[in-house]
């Protein structure tokens, strides 16, 4: 214990004389080589505390050598060389506080995201004073990307992992995930359009079967991405400040064709070269040019996205939508594997599209195919893309002949046994509630729903007959499916046809809903009475649904506990003696049958 304390105050020891080394060389303009020495140690030191102190040290050092211009360009070859070896020098320290992003202390990944965000900002900074235009540095960026995304494990304790070993991928730590993102990809739109840019490509280079937590960790950053600007006006807060400032139009030719330009500095020319054969900003620029030629005024000249410079895209809503967009339709076919995973990944999808994507893409037709996949799925998934196909077709004007086709389908025989119910109830109300439908699919609807209650418990049956009430209140063509009356001489025959997928050639309208009436007898006596209300003029205004949504057998047996009783029930005024009796009724004999024997008094 006491060897163990002694080299714990030797590493901090060590720490210190380093850190001071280096402040006075910084100063005095001398050699640097301690760094090296220094990055070495934080990575090799395994206690948590220690570890601590040795990333803000490194941390505090880089932020001094950056503020000296250590890492700005210059002519001189000496000075190259010096830079060089500092940029290799912050590779292995950037490295290695991305690792901590999936240490188990959690005060160590959470500085080292502060220190790494911190980083960026220092870097962008220095690198937009040698350059005529404001800079974000995009590969330092990249990287914290990359952490995020792929989650390498921490190489706390010395444990490092070279270029050919590839470290295996986990899943992002929730803590880093919601700092992250309330405090930089919501806040700031700079780091917001970088992050939605560059996530891209690295969500396309990964391979699904190697990498398979990418996808998923990129979803959970992005379902809590809930402040998307919606207007111009919402570009207002800046992580670079320097970018804050309002770009002047670009007359120079390179600027006009979409090329990198110094605005990607800090990144390889691969890396650039990568970016302008697949520019994100023509992907998208036929799409919105009818768009934008709309929301600007006569005067204002049409830009292409492409031609904008990347300070000019960071101020245009149009090119966060764009970026927006990309990364969506890339990331949707990647949420696949087995049944349950893609089943949940949907799910989480469906859940925030409608409100949290579909609003912000620059044409929410393009997610059509692939929520039209996920009907397929049934249950709750296949309720939620069904919800969405009616969003996208009645506020985004998307023709989908079949979507009361494929509604028709839920209408199964487990729909009314099953958990979600209550879910397709909801939206089926929304989806029925239009006066212009035509009285045969609605009719379908009501028949085989009321088919369905045959064989469902109670809980879904006072469900069922006010959902069906109030489509008969709200379309009075359908009142002669409870007042067609028959010849009681004929045998009845049902014209409709249960096994007809198309809910237009079922008969349902020369039928009745004879199983609703059959209902009256039910042996429950909340179904019984509810059903009773068909017998009545249909002057009682709709039922609210919400009330009989959440009904289960638990609710129906405790409001028949509850239930006040207002006259007491009939009971037989002599107190009897036995049930079963001898043959002249006169005595009873409880020694001839031992059921006799049960039920003596």
């Amino acid at each position: 214990m006491a060897s163990r304390k002694r080299l714990k105050s030797q590493d901090e020891e060590h720490l210190k004389q380093l850190e001071d080394r280096l402040i006075e060389s910084i100063f005095a303009n001398t050699s640097l080589n301690p760094l090296a020495d220094l990055t070495s140690l934080a990575a090799s030191l395994d206690h948590p505390r220690l570890v601590l102190k040795a990333i803000y040290a490194v941390y505090r050092v880089f932020v001094l050598v950056i503020s000296k211009g250590y890492l700005e360009n210059s002519t001189d070859e000496q000075v190259k060389v010096v830079r060089t070896w500092l940029f290799d020098r912050l590779d292995e320290y950037t490295r290695f506080l991305c690792g901590l992003l999936n240490d188990d202390e959690s005060l160590l990944r959470i500085s080292a995201l502060n220190i790494l965000m911190s980083l960026l900002k220092h870097l962008s900074t220095s690198l937009s004073r040698s350059s005529p235009k404001p800079q974000f540095h995009v590969s330092h960026f990249r990287k914290v990307i990359g952490a995020l995304l792929m989650c390498p494990p921490s190489a706390r304790g010395g444990k490092n992992w070279t270029v050919e070993e590839e470290p295996p991928h986990g899943e992002l730590d929730a803590e880093v995930r919601d700092m992250f993102v309330t405090r930089w990809l919501n806040v700031h739109s700079d780091v917001r359009w970088f992050f939605l840019r560059d996530a891209e490509p690295i969500l396309s280079s990964r391979s699904p079967k190697t990498s398979t937590h990418v996808p998923e960790n990129l979803l959970s950053l992005l379902e809590k991405l809930d402040s998307f600007p919606a207007a111009q006006s919402d570009l207002k807060s800046w992580w670079i400040e320097e970018l804050q400032a309002k770009p002047k139009p670009s007359k120079s030719k390179k600027a006009q064709t979409g090329g990198p330009g110094p605005d990607d500095s800090g990144g390889s020319d691969n890396e650039s070269n990568a970016i302008e054969e697949d520019d994100w900003r023509k992907f998208f620029d036929d799409q919105d040019e009818s768009q934008q030629a709309k929301e600007k005024k006569p005067s204002e000249p049409s830009t292409r996205l492409r031609q904008l410079t990347v300070h000019q895209s960071l101020h245009s809503l149009a090119s966060h939508r764009a970026v927006f967009t990309r990364l969506w339709l890339r990331l949707l076919p990647r949420l696949s594997g087995d049944e349950s995973a893609a089943s949940a990944f949907s799910l989480r999808v469906l859940n925030v599209m409608h409100h949290g994507v579909m609003p912000h893409l620059t044409r929410p037709v393009l997610v059509m195919d692939w929520v039209g996949a996920r009907v397929d799925h049934g249950g709750v998934v296949g309720l939620l893309a069904l919800n969405t196909l009616f969003i996208l077709m009645q506020e985004y004007n998307l023709d989908y002949p079949s979507f009361y086709t494929r509604l028709y389908a839920f209408l199964d025989h487990d729909l009314l046994h099953l958990k979600h119910r209550s879910r397709f109830f909801r939206l089926a109300e929304l989806f029925l509630s239009s006066t212009h439908l035509p009285a045969t699919l609605l009719a379908s609807f009501v028949k085989r729903l009321s088919r369905l209650s045959l064989t469902a418990p109670p809980s879904s049956i006072v469900i069922t007959i006010p959902f069906v009430y109030n489509i008969l209140k709200r379309h009075p063509a359908l009142m002669c499916l409870i007042h067609r009356e028959g010849e009681d001489s004929e045998p009845f025959e049902d014209p409709f046809l249960a096994d007809e997928p198309n809910p237009n050639l079922t008969n349902a309208l020369d039928s009745s809903l004879w199983e609703l009436y059959s209902h009256k007898n039910h042996y429950h006596v909340g179904v019984s009475t509810l059903a009773r209300i068909f017998e009545e003029a249909f002057t009682k205004p709709s039922y609210p649904m919400e009330d009989f949504l959440d009904h289960t057998y638990a609710t129906l047996i405790e409001g028949e506990l509850k239930r006040r009783i207002k006259k007491d029930p009939a009971v037989e005024i002599d107190e009897p003696d036995g049930i079963f009796k001898t043959r002249d009724d006169t005595q009873l004999v409880s020694e001839r049958h031992i059921v006799e024997s049960l039920w003596t008094f």
